[in-house]
């Protein structure tokens, strides 16, 4: 029987480059987005659903409106996100409001309908998308980077949980990737200037973005070998152990940082 996943976020980035990998692989994929599913979902030849993860409900009925479907629910990929950038002071409470509810309750949402089913099946996988953001002091995003350390959190806790009941969770932690979420930060929202030049921001603090493709590999790979943390590229690795040699230079590391980039 084909294993099935539903992939969040699933219309453009790095959701769309993991549903394209997991067609290649012969699963059953369901993308979901706010905009765009439809259109991405007939392109890669799967299937597609509108659903916002700030919506509870809306969560829980793809979820098992798919397991209904097939059967079984062999995968889902919590993936949709939005970015926010700017100074501390400049972020209002909608900003934290709105990246919470996207970034820390859409992946919730997904856990709370799909782990349960999962349970009863006695297996399944769990990936969240987090960021190399919520593994490091990450300045100029404060709202991003606090969802993003709460779902590496909750993942890695989870895992733990679960492993006695069949379940895997895995928990993606890119560094900066080529994705349309650099040209739309603070979506909907006051914007900054750091915001609006998101991307410049990103290539001067990496020096090359990761293309998405790879990335998508890596994580696919990552999840076929159940890896409970998944960082790419390797120069996310490699920042990522400096943090966990030091935090305290890694603070003071990401301080210098930040003054290179914005001047």
């Amino acid at each position: 029987m084909r294993k099935t996943a539903v992939v969040t976020g699933g219309a453009s980035g790095i959701g769309r480059a993991v549903a394209a990998g997991l067609v290649r692989r012969g699963v059953h994929v369901t993308i979901a987005d706010v905009r765009g599913a439809e259109d991405a979902a007939a392109e890669l030849g799967c299937a597609g659903a509108v659903c916002d993860v700030s919506d509870a409900q809306a969560v829980r009925d793809l979820v098992t409106g798919v397991a209904a479907e097939h059967g079984r629910l062999d995968f889902l990929f919590n993936n949709a996100g939005i970015a926010v950038g700017g100074h501390a002071e400049e972020f209002t409470l909608d900003h934290w409001n709105r990246t919470i509810d996207v970034n820390l309750r859409g992946v919730v949402h997904g856990v709370h309908a799909a782990y349960p089913l999962m349970v009863e099946q006695g297996y399944g996988h769990i990936v969240n998308t987090a960021s190399l953001a919520g593994l490091t002091p990450a300045p100029m995003m404060l709202p991003y980077t606090a969802t993003k350390h709460a779902v590496v959190g909750l993942s890695l806790a989870l895992r733990a949980e679960a492993a006695a009941h069949g379940v895997r969770v895995s928990v993606v932690c890119p560094g900066f990737t080529d994705t349309p979420l650099l040209d739309n930060a603070n979506p909907g929202l006051p914007q900054t200037e750091i915001g609006r030049h998101a991307r410049t921001v990103a290539v001067r603090a990496q020096g090359r973005l990761y293309p998405v493709e790879s990335l998508a590999g890596d994580v696919l790979r990552g999840v076929a070998r159940n890896q409970a943390l998944i960082v790419a590229p390797a120069s996310a690795r490699a920042t990522w152990r400096a943090v966990r040699l030091s935090p305290a230079l890694a603070v003071r590391a990401a301080g210098s940082a930040l003054r290179r980039v914005i001047g």
